[in-house]
């Protein structure tokens, strides 16, 4: 927001430094002070070029000498326009801003902005996220929407943040947990189809538990029973292979229900507000990788060990560690099938060339990271400029306190399930505390709130950790939570509208409360946690923000009078001040892909 005042400070430091003959750092940075009856800006830039005297030779004090350059730089700098005052503190260079500057600065800004503010200029990058991409043949559960909430949110932070995003999805529609929901299918539901989207996508994941339950050996198996499960493992390998083979009847039957899966996934991610630009499918890659593994053979990068052995890259030997790092990678088996590693090799070569693509962050959850880490390294060596800004985003399990969810045992949370019964919690809700809301408005509101604590409970948890997942906590509406959020949205929308309008202008020459104080400390941050959330590939960080800004926006509504204010100034600037909590908010909801009621 004081971007062209500090271009313009940083320009008169590096003269003052060229004239003192002093080095100049190779890049100045200035960071907020803390509120001390002025906000300011602080740089350590005397500290920098002090440290490279040190550094060239000459015996400083790194500290003394940085104050002493400090003081130097003042008696040579110019007044900067805006900036109440420059000052040199234990060798930082600090400019102080008149709170009233600083405020209508700040509101300003959001409210001309609006949607915009905060989003940072293009920066000539462009990346793809890879999420939303359970298996076919089974139902989205709770730990797919963890994944797809991880990937939206990163990718409207980093495409706010200024780079160019492709939003991409790499669903596993074949192999064997396919083949064998498919072959129970066939077997015992032949030309079965229920009516429903979702609820073909739950029959399938049935399917599915009841197939792995038939095909796994039990504790005290009978000979007849151990035959009719061999018997049925054989109808399951035959059937893989006529599908490998290319079987017209086999193709058909994958094509259909891969279908049934690839529906309710579209119809989820219309709910959580996700669309897809690209959709990769495992089933594609195949070929096209085994054909890459001929390239990294004959490149010296892989070697071919068949037919006693696999193709493998040592990639530790290969990048000259000598300690045990990454490993081998195996890459394509002995029987010439490829592997997840072989498959994300081709994947990965068609998103750098096809798509163009700068950077490319994967959402996969914590199993993967040596699998990752071994892909990076072996496109590394492969040649591609684009591997060292190729990143994982791990993310811990989704588990019930009973323990870990299993498609093979059937106990899933669906995510629909789920979904119903947070609006329905609302609707209690609301049926209580508001009464009077329309029928239809109580439902839109109940979708948006129930949705908003679903999504906000999956992201204000770090990526790293396991979440437990737990009916009355996720749904909560106190402390932590979406609601929460929500509801300081719904407050600043409820005094603007009795209000009647906004003003255009206002005035802040008066003495701000602490409140007002904290508020707008907080708002001026935004565009920072944008940039930071973006480039640490951590929605969290927006999280943890948003809950600070709404539990700052509730105390301003209780300790500050807005349309009761003293003097119509300070009524004036306060609703502004209101209007720019309210825009904040809305921003900040939205990079996390939850929706901001007017009214709940």
């Amino acid at each position: 927001m004081f971007d062209p005042e500090l271009s313009l400070a940083t320009q008169i430091i590096e003269r003052a430094l060229e004239r003192l003959k002093i080095p100049i750092p190779d890049r100045i940075e200035w960071m907020p002070t803390p509120f001390k009856g002025q906000w300011g800006f602080g740089t350590n830039a005397c500290f920098q070029a002090a440290a490279a005297e040190a550094r060239a030779g000459k015996e400083v004090n790194v500290q003394a000498r940085a104050h002493e350059i400090a003081e130097a730089i003042l008696d040579e700098i110019s007044p900067v326009e805006n900036f109440a005052r420059i000052e040199a503190e234990r060798g930082y260079l600090n400019l102080y801003i008149d709170p009233a500057v600083y405020t209508r600065r700040v509101v300003n800004t959001v409210l001309e902005q609006g949607e915009n503010f905060g989003r940072g200029a293009p920066n000539g990058e462009r990346m793809m996220v890879e999420y939303a991409q359970p298996n076919t043949h089974h139902s989205f559960h709770i730990g797919h929407a963890r994944n797809t909430v991880l990937g939206e949110s990163l990718s409207r932070l980093v495409e706010f943040a200024g780079f160019e995003t492709i939003r991409a999805s790499y669903p596993g529609d074949i192999g064997l947990g396919v083949i064998t929901c498919m072959w129970a299918y066939q077997k015992f539901y032949r030309e079965q189809e229920p009516e429903g989207i979702h609820q073909r996508g739950q029959w399938l994941a049935n399917i599915y538990s009841e197939a792995t339950a038939l095909l796994t050996p039990k504790e005290s198996e009978t000979e007849e029973e151990k035959a009719q499960r061999e018997a049925y493992e054989a109808e399951r390998r035959e059937m893989y292979q006529m599908w490998d083979a290319g079987d017209s009847q086999v193709r058909d039957l994958w094509r259909m229900t891969r279908q049934w899966s690839l529906n309710e996934l579209d119809e989820i991610l219309k709910i959580l507000g996700v669309k897809i630009d690209v959709f990769f499918f495992e089933s594609e890659v195949d070929e096209p990788a085994k054909a890459i593994v001929d390239e990294l053979i004959n490149l010296g990068i892989a070697e071919d060990e068949r037919p006693e052995g696999p193709v493998i890259v040592k990639i530790d030997e290969k990048l000259g560690l000598s300690k045990e790092k990454y490993r081998t990678s195996v890459i394509l088996r002995s029987d010439g099938t490829t592997l997840y590693s072989t498959k994300d090799l081709a994947l990965a070569k068609r998103k750098f060339e096809k798509y163009n693509v700068d950077r490319s962050v994967y959402v996969v959850d914590v199993r993967q990271s040596l699998h990752f880490q071994q892909v990076f390294k072996i496109l590394e060596l492969w040649g591609f400029p684009q591997a060292s800004k190729c990143y994982h985003l791990a993310y811990g399990f989704v588990t019930l306190p009973e323990g870990t969810m299993s498609a093979r045992r059937g106990n899933i949370i669906l995510f629909m399930d789920v979904y119903a019964e947070a609006q329905k919690r609302v609707l209690d809700i609301i049926a209580k505390k508001n009464p009077d809301l329309p029928e239809e408005q109580r439902k839109e509101v109940a979708r948006q709130v129930g949705l908003g604590a679903l999504i906000y409970s999956l992201l204000s948890v770090d990526n790293n950790k396991d979440i437990v997942f737990d009916w009355d906590s996720a749904l909560s509406f106190d402390g932590k939570t979406a609601p929460y959020i929500q509801n300081a949205h719904v407050r600043a929308n409820s005094i603007l509208r009795k209000a009647g309008s906004l003003p255009s202008e206002a005035s802040f020459e008066y003495e701000l409360m602490p409140m007002e104080v904290q508020l707008i400390e907080l708002i001026s941050r935004f565009p920072a946690i944008v940039q930071q959330a973006a480039m640490d590939y951590k929605p969290l960080h927006m999280a943890n923000y948003a809950h600070q800004l709404a539990k700052t926006f509730h105390g301003f509504y209780h300790t500050v009078r807005v349309l009761q204010a003293e003097s119509k100034q300070m009524k004036d600037a306060r609703l502004r001040i209101t209007a720019a909590a309210r825009q904040a908010l809305a921003n900040t909801l939205r990079l996390l892909g939850i929706e901001a009621p007017r009214v709940m």
